[in-house]
C-alpha cells in the first residue's frame, strides 16, 4: 500500500469513543483531531486559545458536517489551567477512551519561566501533561489509551537532574530535547506502572518524524526569518503535518499497537513514512532515570498517581 493510501485505509470507525487532543488547533494535533472526527469519534480540542479553538471547530465541521467536536480551554504550561480543565472534566463524569498528549512548543529563544516557576518548554511539553494524566486517570476506561507525543530529538540530550530547569545554562534546543526525553521516559514508566497494577490502559508513545508544523514558532517568540527557514528546511527533508500525525493516529486506532512500544515513521532515519516501531535511546529506557524523574515531577506539580 502506498503512503498516500495508508491513512484512508488504516483508520477503523471510532464511533462511541471519547478522545481528548491537547494542542489541537494546529499541526499534528489538528490533523489528529480531524482524522479522528472523520472516524466518528467524539473529539475534544484542548488548547489555550479559545478564538483559535472555535475557528478550528468551524473548520473541521466544514470538512465533516457531522463531526462530533467540542472545545475546552487548556494551557499545559500552566498548572492552574491544567487543574481547572480536569476539574471541569471530572464534573461531567464522562469516561475517556483516549488521551492524546500532543501540545508543545520549541525553540523559545531565551529562557522563560511560567507562572509556576518552571522552564517554559519543560512545563508545556511535559509537566502539564504529567499533571493532566494523573488527574484524568480515574476517568479513563479500562481499555483506554494514553498517547504521549515525543520526538526524535529525545536522543540528543540527557535529563539534567542537577539543573532540570536549565537555570545555569539555557539552550533552546537542549530545553526542547530534554522536555521530549522527559515525555518518553514518563510514558515508558507509566506503561510499566499500569501493567504492574493489572490495568488494561495502554500507554503508546509516538513521534512524528520530521514534520513542518507550528511547533517551530518558538512559543510565538521566534524571529520571523528563523521561522521561515525552519519551516522550509522541515518541508524539504521531512513531511507535512498531516503525514506527521500518522503515528499518533495509528497509536490511537490500531489493534496491533502494544503498550510501552514507541512508534514513529518507518522510513529512513524515522523522518517520514508509514508508522512502525521506533528506536528508543538508552537514556529514555533507564529505570533509575525514570524513577528519579517521576519523583521530581510529583514534587514539582504536587500531582499524585493513584492506580
Amino acid at each position: 500500500m502506498s503512503d498516500n493510501l495508508w491513512i484512508d485505509n488504516a483508520v477503523p470507525s471510532q464511533a462511541g469513543k471519547v478522545m481528548i487532543v491537547t494542542g489541537a488547533t494546529s499541526g499534528i494535533g489538528y490533523e489528529t483531531a480531524l482524522a479522528l472526527a472523520k472516524a466518528d469519534a467524539s473529539v475534544v480540542l484542548a488548547s489555550r486559545n479559545e478564538a483559535k479553538g472555535n475557528m478550528t471547530l468551524d473548520k473541521i465541521r466544514q470538512i465533516y458536517p457531522a463531526a462530533k467536536v467540542s472545545f475546552m480551554c487548556l494551557d499545559t504550561g500552566s498548572q492552574a489551567s491544567v487543574r481547572s480543565f480536569c476539574d471541569v472534566w471530572q464534573k461531567t463524569g464522562k469516561k475517556i477512551d483516549c488521551l492524546i498528549l500532543n501540545a508543545g512548543i520549541s525553540n523559545v529563544p531565551k529562557r522563560e519561566e511560567t507562572e509556576d516557576g518552571f522552564e517554559r518548554q519543560l512545563a508545556t511539553n511535559y509537566l502539564g501533561h504529567f499533571t493532566m494524566t494523573a488527574l484524568l486517570l480515574p476517568y479513563m476506561n479500562n481499555a483506554a489509551r494514553i498517547i504521549p507525543v515525543a520526538s526524535l530529538s529525545h536522543k540528543r540530550t540527557h535529563l539534567h537532574f542537577d539543573d532540570l530547569q536549565l537555570k545555569q545554562r539555557y539552550n533552546p534546543m537542549t530545553a526542547y530535547s530534554q522536555s521530549k526525553l522527559a515525555v518518553l521516559t514518563f510514558a515508558l514508566e507509566l506503561s510499566r506502572m499500569l501493567a504492574s497494577n493489572s490495568s488494561g490502559i495502554k500507554v503508546v508513545p509516538v513521534h512524528p518524524g520530521v514534520a513542518a508544523t507550528d511547533i517551530t514558532r518558538g512559543g510565538d517568540r521566534a524571529n520571523p526569518v528563523i521561522r521561515c527557514i525552519a519551516k522550509t528546511m522541515f518541508g524539504v527533508i521531512g513531511q507535512s503535518a498531516a503525514e506527521g500525525a500518522w503515528p499518533t493516529i495509528y497509536a490511537v486506532t490500531s489493534d496491533d499497537v502494544q503498550s510501552g512500544v514507541y512508534y514513529g515513521p518507518g522510513g529512513a532515519g524515522e523522518r517520514r513514512g508509514i508508522p512502525a516501531p521506533a528506536k528508543i535511546a538508552p537514556q529514555a529506557s533507564d529505570r533509575e532515570n525514570a524513577e528519579r524523574l517521576w519523583t521530581i515531577s510529583e514534587e514539582l506539580t504536587q500531582a499524585k498517581y493513584r492506580f
